[in-house]
């Protein structure tokens, strides 16, 4: 250092000029992430201080120990001197250093392997969005159509399902969901008993009560609060079930067995649900009468048996007939939007998760536009 050659220090850096373009790097000390590193912007600013370098070498006689922190630091100056035009010379490093480094630098980056931030246009996210709408209703209709040929398959006797299969599942749409169906009936009875009997009683109509409640429930409410509980609770199973097995490329292995998986996994299903959920809206229509039957004895004076006639004049069976067939419609979208969901599935298990939660959408939506068409119906027929 006392041969007239030009030297200065940064931390754990030693850089001498043996000659006019030729920059020797001495690296010293510990060189591990926990430590503070120098960075390889503060070795391109020393060499830029001077007359223009060709080249750069390291000597590391006084290293101590590294870890990947100095591997960090030597492939971004090697970058660096790259851009730059700068010879790098690595004999002064650790073997170990050098084998590392030649592994890092032996298979060169890809030309657009790095996600690049690319804008779009809103006129592009809006043709996007169009597209991809127009194919999801294209996709659904397909799917739709696939399913009323397996029913139609059913009463032909031609569809491959097992009958275990479909008992199964009854049970589970059946029987497992009447606890949760008994207490959001009862709930929903007893809150609209309540908000009624609020305002029938300043009119001393509290009798009404029953009216409103009984038609309220067996017509409209308890089948559109039954499908809404069968879709965010079975729907969703299906469409995880359904998509689990795509992801585990089950659904490929039936169709590499010549099984259909719309017969063999969709319809019993779709069956299931079509023959419980009128089952659970009756169900769900006495669980209300009784929620308002409970509002009427403890807070209108009502007796039983007023209640009772009371709620027996009110209802017809137009509007029995009417709750039955609505809950049998939201059975058969519920299924056919959970198994749809699931049988669109992706390959992951994020895609799971997703489908899941479009099942669940698409269910609730589709209970709420067919109860809308269904009223309309109804009322122009006078039913």
């Amino acid at each position: 250092m006392s041969t007239g050659k030009s030297v200065s220090t940064v931390r754990s850096l030693t850089f001498e000029r043996p000659s006019e373009n030729r920059v020797l790097v001495r690296i010293a000390g510990e060189w591990k992430l926990k430590n503070s590193l120098p960075t390889a912007d503060e070795v391109m600013k020393e060499m830029r201080a001077g007359p223009k370098v060709r080249q750069i070498a390291f000597e590391a006689g006084d290293l101590k120990g590294w870890d990947s922190g100095l591997l960090t630091f030597l492939i971004r100056v090697m970058d660096l001197c790259s851009a730059a035009d700068i010879a790098v010379e690595k004999d002064g490093l650790p073997k170990g250093v050098q084998r590392l480094l030649s592994l890092a630098t032996a298979v060169p980056e890809r030309k657009g392997a790095r996600r690049e931030a690319a804008r779009i246009s809103f006129v592009e996210k809006v043709g996007d969005s169009a597209i991809a709408f127009w194919r999801s209703i294209l996709e659904m209709l397909e799917f739709i159509g696939e399913a009323s040929v397996a029913f139609a398959r059913v009463f032909t006797g031609k569809a491959q399902f097992r009958p275990s299969d479909l008992f199964l599942t009854i049970q589970e749409c059946g029987a497992q969901a009447l606890p949760i169906v008994s207490l959001i009936s009862l709930l929903v009875g007893l809150i609209l008993a309540f908000i009624g009997a609020i305002q029938l009683k300043i009119f001393g109509a509290q009798i009404y009560v029953a009216s409103l409640v009984g038609i309220g429930m067996v017509r409209a409410l308890a089948a559109v609060m039954t499908g809404i509980i069968m879709a965010g609770r079975t729907g969703a199973a299906f469409a995880a079930q359904l998509g689990t097995m795509q992801v585990n490329e089950e659904i490929d292995a039936l169709k590499t067995l010549g099984v259909s998986p719309m017969e063999f996994l969709v319809l019993p299903r779709m069956l299931a649900l079509f023959l419980m959920m009128p089952l659970l809206s009756l169900y769900a229509d006495l669980m209300g009468i009784l929620g308002g039957l409970i509002i009427g004895i403890s807070m209108l004076d009502l007796n039983f048996m007023e209640y009772f006639i009371k709620t027996r004049e009110s209802v017809s069976m137009n509007d029995l007939w009417v709750g039955v067939f609505s809950a049998a419609v939201f059975g058969v979208l519920v299924a056919l939007a959970g198994c749809m969901r699931g049988m669109q599935c992706g390959r992951s298990a994020s895609a799971v998760g997703e489908a899941t939660t479009s099942a669940v959408v698409t269910s609730i939506v589709s209970i709420v536009v067919a109860m809308a068409l269904i009223t309309v119906v109804c009322n122009v027929l006078h039913i």
